[in-house]
């Protein structure tokens, strides 16, 4: 599974979590309201550490496309035509402005990154 889908799936867990905890306190059940807590605090850290994961990750594959030698703002003509582009210049990145990766590189306009000058 992709970090993201394990990321829901932890939020879903800590939410239903969170109403059944809520729910014990209000009937005084502390049998419960142990377990709920422990159960909570686990899912916390299991989040914490998948989140830092994914910015890792993020980071690393900024870094990778820093690194490349060579990058310049892709025009109209050659977005519309991206396949012919990419099959032109081998290991070409094109990262759009509005993905994760492009605004962590803060990017203006959609942007190829590769090892040598297209």
């Amino acid at each position: 599974m992709s970090i993201k889908t394990d990321i829901q799936k932890l939020h879903n867990r800590l939410d239903t979590c969170q109403r059944k905890l809520d729910a014990a306190r209000s009937r005084g059940d502390h049998e419960m309201i142990t377990k709920f807590t422990n159960e909570v605090d686990d899912l916390t850290k299991k989040l914490n550490q998948l989140k830092h994961k994914q910015t890792y990750e993020l980071n690393k594959e900024r870094k990778s496309l820093l690194d490349m030698p060579f990058s310049r703002e892709i025009t109209k003509a050659e977005q519309a035509d991206i396949g012919k582009l990419k099959k032109r210049v081998r290991g070409l990145v094109i990262v759009h402005p509005l993905t994760k990766v492009g605004k962590e590189l803060r990017l203006d306009v959609m942007t190829g990154f590769a090892p040598k000058e297209f």
